[in-house]
């Protein structure tokens, strides 16, 4: 019985194959004008920082890392990863750049991610301009050093790599958004053939009937030989010799 159901369930999906694969290439071309038309371009560049070591910002030049060292920057990690993002970083980033931005929408457009176990710190700044990502990203770090030698008078924060401008948008995939489109296409379109089937209450195969009166068997069937377009063609050709 399982494998008639799944036999039958594919005939009804094959029966409606056209309709299917309409539906799937109009939600591939919704998508390729949705990426194309209404998601505006973002660049993302990023600048990685390490804690390495914890020599007083006046001047001293023992840069001999300890453990105590190693200690102190795994805690800080979070501490300086959230410092990066405070407003006293971001308007000293906004008055050095002059830059017409607005606080809040940069705050939303960096990230600060912090590699676990380690004293890694990766600052990334989105914006529509790639250029002024990649500038933003370099003086938030330069910003955020200074502030950390003027709060903890330590100098541990080193540059691993600077931010550099990006030519490909960070948040448009044209394949991975067509290929998600194309899915739902093809979940909606499966929905829509079984709702069809569903609302569907003609009886077309004699097993259709058993199952409708399981206690009236069907004695015999008599097949239609030709197709209907056949039939009414020979009917009007009666016709017309009458």
């Amino acid at each position: 019985m399982e494998e008639l159901d799944l036999k039958e369930l594919f005939n009804i999906f094959w029966t409606k194959k056209v309709q299917i694969i309409l539906i799937v290439l109009i939600f591939m071309v919704i998508g390729i004008i949705y990426t194309v038309g209404f998601v505006t371009p973002m660049y993302s560049s990023s600048t990685s920082l390490i804690l390495a070591s914890s020599g007083t910002a006046t001047g001293d030049n023992n840069n001999t890392i300890t453990t105590t060292d190693l200690t102190l920057n795994s805690k800080l990690v979070s501490t300086y990863s959230e410092l990066v993002r405070r407003k006293s970083v971001l308007r000293e980033v906004i008055s050095n750049l002059g830059i017409d931005v607005n606080e809040n929408s940069l705050r939303n457009n960096v990230s600060v991610n912090s590699v676990k176990d380690t004293e890694l710190i990766e600052i990334t700044v989105k914006n529509e301009n790639a250029t002024y990502a990649a500038k933003i990203a370099n003086e938030i770090t330069k910003v955020f050093t200074e502030k950390v030698k003027d709060i903890y008078n330590i100098d541990n924060v080193q540059v691993i790599d600077e931010a550099e401008v990006q030519t490909t948008p960070s948040n448009i995939n044209h394949v991975k958004d067509v290929v998600i489109f194309m899915f739902i296409g093809l979940a909606i379109a499966i929905v829509y053939v079984l709702i069809l089937n569903m609302l569907d209450t003609t009886v077309k195969t004699a097993e259709d009937i058993e199952r409708l009166f399981p206690t009236l068997p069907v004695l015999v069937s008599i097949p239609m030989y030709g197709n209907a377009q056949e039939h009414k063609t020979k009917s009007k050709a009666k016709g017309g010799r009458r």
